[in-house]
């Protein structure tokens, strides 16, 4: 995650810890985020296998890669497959850029590959926000011309700690850029969902000092609870709190039919403050159990139900640059050997 967002991070942790002293429906699947930027990965196809034989039932990609597009045929796993970064602005500008995107990457593979949702842009910043509208825009109609509206969606894939201002108590959350008024319009239209990565970790390694409890942050039984005065809703976890601010920001924004989709969430096992394999576990399992319903009611106290989620993130990728933990967040290490055990199988 950029540096420019560690004091987004660390102030979000801040008005939780001043709460906590004032306050004592579509396909639904577990996936995972597969990423590149590992040594000695093994290849796309033994990637699908290892999914299959573990239960996970979905797959998130960064970009239209076609080996593991043509190891995803007939695997049974949803795929949200990212158009890349790179390519956003030239999909806005050119609805043929958006029409081949389709013709090369979706046509030849769906329904074989079951692709779910595609995301026009991962946690953008800067100049290129201006083109994720546009190009979800070309996107749409590419897939329209060839008669794939109703089955794929076509939306972007958002970082909460970004987006998202005033995210305590969840009820006062509102964007933050402007940008995302046109993104909810557009979903609130289309049908589709927004695509949010929510990652409970970065805001209680942003204030070592306490403010948000370890157990509050994974899902740990007994930890203390919130309550949201804006609406008597109560939290027993931030996770629920963060997703639920997303929800009032997309009511705000005129959209509150749009669902979220948590496009990415997980817990470092090494290489920062409260990254443990211990920790990582407790987090990615309960995080499992907690949006599929085992460990109680489903969903959040705002939106019950199943929520899809991608736990980021496959493998320990060692090739990232940034703070270590970036490379500590796998399931799996590259010998395919689990990093620590968990439990897809739930049902």
């Amino acid at each position: 995650m950029a540096r420019q967002q560690v004091a987004s991070m660390l102030a979000v942790a801040l008005i939780v810890g001043a709460i906590f002293g004032s306050v004592p429906t579509a396909v639904q699947s577990m996936g995972v985020c597969y990423g590149p930027l590992g040594s000695n990965l093994p290849s796309s196809s033994q990637v699908v296998e290892l999914c299959k034989s573990v239960g996970i039932q979905g797959m998130r990609i960064y970009g239209p890669h076609k080996p593991t597009l043509d190891a995803m045929r007939n695997s049974g796993l949803g795929l949200l497959l990212d158009v890349g970064n790179d390519k956003v602005c030239e999909l806005a500008a050119s609805p043929c850029s958006a029409a081949a995107f389709v013709r090369d990457y979706v046509v030849p593979y769906y329904p074989a590959v079951d692709i779910r949702h595609i995301a026009v842009g991962n946690e953008l910043n800067g100049c290129a926000t201006d083109c994720i509208v546009p190009a979800m825009r070309n996107v749409h109609a590419a897939l329209a011309d060839a008669g794939l509206t109703g089955a794929i969606k076509v939306s972007t894939s958002v970082n909460y700690y970004t987006v998202v201002r005033d995210a305590f108590p969840p009820s006062s959350a509102a964007f933050a850029r402007p940008y995302m008024a046109d993104v909810a319009r557009f979903l609130e239209t289309t049908g589709a969902q927004l695509l949010a990565n929510v990652f409970p970790y970065f805001a209680y390694a942003g204030n070592p000092g306490g403010a948000i409890s370890l157990g509050f942050a994974t899902f740990r039984p007994g930890a203390a609870t919130v309550t949201d005065p804006g609406n008597g809703l109560t939290y027993r976890n931030l996770f629920d709190a963060m997703v639920d601010g997303v929800y009032a920001a997309l009511d705000k924004a005129g959209a509150p039919n749009v669902s979220v989709v948590v496009s990415g969430s997980g817990w470092p096992s090494a290489g920062g403050f409260g990254a443990s394999l211990e920790n990582a576990r407790d987090y990615n399992q309960r995080l499992i159990n907690h949006t599929h319903g085992k460990d109680g009611p489903q969903g959040t106290p705002r939106r019950p139900g199943r929520m899809e989620t991608y736990v980021f993130s496959m493998f320990n990728e060692d090739l990232k640059m940034g703070d270590p933990t970036a490379r500590h967040f796998g399931l799996f290490y590259a010998n395919e050997e689990p990093v620590y055990p968990i439990n897809f199988r739930i049902d």
